[in-house]
């Protein structure tokens, strides 16, 4: 039995001389793996070898957990910009990893497709400005915090995990000592944000400045951070998913190299 769906290439490895083994995270059916036969010959099936973050239309076998899918069509685009921008490059590469070890096999996640590819998109935008890197870095932070909702791991931003004061109340409330500011922590074990009288309890937690909780808190914030700030937050979340992972992401050493 044939399967169409809509996929994007978020891992392509050589099989043969003239075959890949490519992983999919498609819209309908989730991640999958197939065999990708002939792909990489002159006159391939598939308008030549598969590319990673190449998306379109595909049709492939049914297969069992056990067993490749074999495709059959891919009617692939690619993203021709991508590998001109370095950073972007290298922040899609952070995505597809992230995707590939956060979600599971033939368990479909609509939204999340449609956000990975709106963010393949945008980033592979050619901007041409100065603030390029800030742009592209402000994009990834609200697509992981979308992978986080959209896999039922996303942490509590608006209040104390562990007594449940809101951040809001907090930070506006006035200070014991004129002149200081709420202190606001994270917390991977927690699952999110911990306040000054609750951070003794966990030992793994991260302090944040104002500016980094402030966008947590309100994601509308992100987009009109400043560098550092964006950095600050990134740091957290690699943090986080290193955490939730077990082992720090691969792709995770490329993304703050160049950061202030």
């Amino acid at each position: 039995m044939l399967t169409k769906d809509t996929a994007i290439c978020i891992r392509a490895v050589d099989y043969s001389e003239t075959s890949q083994i490519v992983t999919f995270f498609t819209r309908a059916t989730g991640k999958i793996s197939a065999i990708a036969k002939g792909s990489k010959r002159p006159k391939s099936a598939f308008d030549g070898p598969i590319e990673i973050f190449s998306h379109g239309k595909i049709v492939f076998s049914n297969s069992t957990r056990e067993k490749l899918a074999t495709l059959t069509e891919f009617q692939q685009q690619g993203l021709t910009q991508l590998s001109k921008n370095l950073f972007a490059f290298n922040c899609s590469l952070f995505a597809a990893e992230l995707l590939n070890k956060l979600t599971h096999d033939y368990d479909p996640h609509p939204e999340l497709f449609d956000s990975f590819l709106q963010f393949l998109q945008d980033v592979n935008e050619d901007r041409g400005s100065s603030i390029e890197h800030q742009q592209i870095l402000s994009l990834f932070i609200l697509f992981q915090l979308t992978l986080l909702r959209e896999i039922g791991l996303m942490p509590v931003l608006n209040a104390c995990v562990n007594c449940n004061t809101q951040y809001a109340i907090r930070n506006h409330a006035p200070s014991e000592v004129e002149g200081t500011q709420y202190e606001v922590y994270f917390s991977s074990s927690a699952n999110g944000l911990v306040c000054r009288d609750c951070e003794a309890s966990f030992p793994d937690k991260i302090r944040l400045t104002k500016n980094a909780a402030d966008c947590l808190t309100n994601l509308k914030q992100i987009t009109q951070s400043d560098e550092k700030t964006l950095s600050e937050i990134e740091k957290v979340l690699i943090y986080h998913f290193t955490e939730l992972l077990g082992h720090r992401p691969k792709m995770a050493k490329y993304i703050l190299v160049n950061s202030s």
